[in-house]
């Protein structure tokens, strides 16, 4: 039995990353791209062009879709309804929770099947051992393309609410750019040193946050847990370091806000008669922030 035909509607670079790990899995791949050119790599290597959204609708039984933002995916999707009723809808597009539990209501009173994903890879990791991509909606929906999903990356399916698989992609970037931003934080203060390079520093710096990284089970653990945190800090020992960097960031040149925002913030739970710092109530203060 050969693999199912698969449409990718979007073909920008994480489109084509798609389309191309359809191909190479020997998948009939229908592509369609406002800017048609776009598609010319993927249909010399065999992909068919769609000429219409609807035309690209109907070569397959499912579709995926890859767009700059849902604004964008309504606009392409919403006029093709017609077409896409008993299809399987799978969009990839970046968006909100929201976004994703209103899309699969607008898909369902349509009669298509859908789930909202999320793709854990940049587009030169598409189909490696590196990429995932995260999947939610109806399970019934995703079993019967687990095959096909996993040529993009290994198929992470976390639950029927639609939602899920944005929140999840969200916070994971948003843990990555954290880490970026942390990172020219920290390259800006080493390098204010005459001697200091970004290269010679980030020597330093991947085995450190990888050694550290190791703790993060850990914290989750302690979030998890109704027990007493297993990883317990001095609260004053923390404001102290949070204080240090803020000085010291501010004698390199470099902005303190984070680390003066902070400090402060330490002080508080202080003021308020607390004296651990733990994974559990960090979070919780994160949830409760105004």
């Amino acid at each position: 039995m050969s693999n199912p035909a698969v449409t990718v509607i979007g073909l920008g670079e994480m489109g084509r990353a798609l389309a191309d790990a359809l191909i190479t899995a020997g998948h009939r791949t229908t592509v369609w791209n406002r800017s048609a050119s776009k598609a010319d790599d993927l249909v010399a290597r065999g992909a068919v062009r769609a000429r219409t959204v609807e035309e690209a609708v109907l070569a397959s039984p499912l579709i995926l879709v890859c767009l700059l933002d849902h604004d964008v995916s309504d606009a392409v999707l919403r006029p093709v309804a017609d077409a896409l009723r008993g299809r399987t809808l799978v969009n990839l597009t970046n968006g909100t929770p929201t976004q994703a539990r209103t899309a699969e209501a607008w898909a369902t009173g349509h009669g298509v099947a859908y789930l909202d994903g999320g793709i854990m890879a940049i587009p030169s990791t598409v189909a490696t051992p590196q990429a995932f991509v995260l999947y939610s909606g109806q399970q019934e929906h995703f079993e019967a393309h687990r095959e096909t999903f996993e040529a993009l990356g290994a198929a992470k399916y976390l639950g029927a609410d639609a939602g899920i698989a944005a929140l999840y992609d969200l916070a994971l970037l948003s843990a990555m750019d954290l880490m970026f931003d942390g990172f020219f934080h920290s390259v800006a203060m080493a390098t204010s040193h005459e001697e200091g390079s970004a290269a010679g520093f980030t020597e330093l710096l991947v085995p450190w946050l990888t050694n550290m990284a190791q703790l993060l089970p850990a914290f989750a653990a302690d979030v998890d847990s109704d027990a007493e945190p297993v990883v317990v800090q001095g609260l004053d020992v923390v404001l102290a370091g949070a204080r240090n960097m803020a000085q010291a960031s501010r004698d390199a040149g470099v902005r303190a806000d984070y680390f003066d925002h902070s400090a402060a913030a330490l002080e508080k739970q202080l003021a308020e008669g607390l004296s651990t710092y733990t994974a559990p109530e960090a979070v919780r203060r994160l949830r409760t922030a105004s």
